[in-house]
């Protein structure tokens, strides 16, 4: 009999927390977005520097295409297009001689192997940056289709702002039940993690930092004073090791905008490339902080895995208290995305996925942790990594 009363006060307790946590997390959630701003079209830019786009392509037979014509068709006068091929062993490079044929803009440049200490899509880019003739550049993924006017658009933006740099958050195209379930919540929580928004755009936080790997525009004067992807090389989640080396040099001002109607992408196409493309981040954006680690996947529990647990139970033990205070929190989750949802293109619907989100991104956070320190490392396009960033941690496994 006391084990039982003991149990129910454990049982509590839990319920508990789970509600102080679902709290707290929107008590932040809602400072968020603070500052956001969308990136307004311009039909034209008068007296447009030069820009060249830059993309890394390595096995992207099936959006390099689309990606490539999408930069041609803007609206600049002076624009080209470099794509990097980086051993690609599909289709890619025969895609882009019939392309590069065609139009004169579009350069292809044949990767170099991937040297001691780098990391391929650094490295990639790097080459890009090496062959670029623009005053400003564009590095964007192969998996992006950007409007007519998105350059233009993104130029006048930076030069209202007087900004040296621009990173734009995309429109997520979201295929699969995987992705439309789990993707919108886990770009959430990162910006929950680094945010706000205020503080991403305020150059006083060099603490606060961010950017989207899918879309950053810089100019070429700032690119070269920051070394580059030089200094970047060994960096897993680069766009973000770029952002802070931006902030924390203090002489430029990096923006984050929203950029949803000018620039779509579609990263993933299946569960499993979500996972792995996660997977590959996670420990490296968390600096390899195990208490970051560890203790966000125990908060993402508490929003998801543990309250619907708590709720069953309580059905099945006729708690009817504590099951509501567990459908609370389940509720609290879902309504935090369905509001940041709101801010987006996306529907607000996938609100009703949050718990299964919550749930996959710390899963995914411990996949990734348990993946560098048992030796296994990271995989991605062909590639394994320690999954360890900084010198003495560069060691690429195959």
């Amino acid at each position: 009999m006391a084990a039982d009363s003991l149990s129910e006060r454990v049982l509590d307790a839990l319920a508990h927390v789970c509600a102080l946590a679902a709290v707290g997390y929107a008590a932040r959630a809602a400072t968020l977005t603070e500052g956001w701003e969308r990136v307004p079209e311009a039909a034209r830019l008068d007296d447009a520097p030069s820009l060249t786009a830059i993309v890394p392509a390595r096995n992207e037979e099936r959006a390099i295409e689309r990606c490539v014509r999408s930069l041609l068709a803007q609206t600049l006068d002076d624009v080209e297009v470099v794509v990097v091929d980086d051993g690609s062993e599909d289709r890619t490079p025969e895609i882009l001689a019939r392309i590069a044929r065609e139009d004169r803009r579009l350069r292809v440049v044949p990767g170099e192997p991937l040297p001691d200490g780098w990391i391929g899509k650094p490295w990639a880019l790097a080459q890009g940056a090496r062959a670029a003739r623009g005053e400003w550049l564009l590095f964007t993924d192969a998996d992006t289709v950007h409007a007519p006017a998105a350059c233009g658009s993104a130029l006048a933006f930076v030069r209202g702002r007087r900004a040296d740099a621009l990173s734009l958050n995309t429109y997520q195209e979201l295929g699969t039940w995987g992705e439309r379930a789990i993707l919108p919540t886990i770009l959430g929580f990162i910006l929950f993690v680094v945010g706000p928004i205020s503080r991403l755009n305020d150059p006083a936080a060099p603490d606060n930092a961010l950017a989207n790997g899918q879309y950053i525009l810089i100019a070429r004067a700032a690119y070269d004073a920051l070394g580059g992807h030089e200094a970047l090389r060994d960096r897993i989640a680069e766009d973000v090791a770029f952002a802070e080396r931006l902030k924390r040099d203090g002489r430029f001002r990096l923006v984050l905008a929203d950029g949803e109607t000018l620039v779509r992408v579609r990263m993933y196409r299946s569960l499993g490339e979500l996972w792995n493309g996660f997977a590959k981040n996670m420990y490296a954006g968390a600096r390899g902080d195990l208490g970051a680690l560890f203790g966000g996947a125990a908060f993402l529990g508490l929003l998801s895995a543990v309250p619907a647990a708590l709720a069953l139970d309580a059905l099945a033990r006729r708690r009817p208290a504590r099951g509501i205070e567990a459908v609370l929190v389940l509720a609290c989750g879902t309504a935090v995305t369905r509001t940041a949802l709101s801010r987006t293109l996306l529907p607000r619907s996938l609100c009703w996925y949050a718990p299964i989100g919550y749930a996959a991104c710390a899963a995914i956070a411990l996949d990734s942790t348990l993946r560098v320190l048992t030796g296994r490392g990271v995989t991605w396009r062909g590639r394994r990594y320690t999954g360890r960033e900084g010198p003495a941690r560069r060691r690429r496994l195959g």
